[in-house]
């Protein structure tokens, strides 16, 4: 486990710090509420529900809220899937059910904001995909995915503000880095 957090920790620190728009990130600066996405996110990615529960629970105890915790499952849907996102999700509801009964009160944290009735989404993922690879990004090979990547992935989601961009990319990283075949 010490190995994963290790080789986890360090490739978020390596993304975040080649992302333009946290290039003020260091080695050894997530804090604990942020190393605790690492292996929420990973086991999720996974699949291993066993040790999610140990890892919602610790990163509930580090400072994640119930809506952080639940929003790092809707986040990772869209890199490893919906049925690995709901067990997640169903594991995070068990965690939550076990601590209720022994009187730990977990903080429920903040939903996320709606967006005015007239933004246009695309336009709104475009900016955050641009600002997020530091250039503008367009996948010639499929109108179609370069559409849902922008405004879907870097829409929907990334407007939901629940997590911040760099949690959001912490998760990514340590759940593409968990899976096989994700390599490139």
């Amino acid at each position: 486990m010490k190995y994963l957090l290790s080789i986890l920790t360090f490739c978020s620190v390596l993304f975040l710090g080649i992302s333009s728009s946290f290039a003020n990130y260091q080695a050894g600066s997530l804090t604990a509420k942020q190393q605790a996405i690492i292996p929420i996110a990973s086991y999720t990615a996974t699949g291993d529900l066993n040790n999610l529960k140990t890892a919602v629970n610790e990163g509930l105890d580090n400072g994640l809220t119930i809506n952080e915790t639940k929003e790092i499952m809707v986040h990772l849907y869209a890199y490893c899937g919906f049925p690995r996102a709901l067990n997640g999700l169903a594991t995070v509801d068990e965690v939550l059910s076990e601590r209720q009964s022994k009187n730990i009160h977990d903080t429920m944290g903040n939903d996320a904001t709606p967006l005015p009735a007239n933004t246009d989404i695309l336009a709104l993922g475009t900016r955050v995909q641009t600002q997020l690879a530091g250039a503008p990004v367009n996948i010639v090979s499929s109108s179609g995915i370069d559409y849902m990547l922008k405004a879907h992935l870097f829409g929907d989601l990334f407007a939901r503000d629940i997590l911040t961009y760099p949690e959001r990319e912490i998760a990514t990283i340590s759940a593409l880095a968990s899976m096989n075949g994700t390599e490139s």
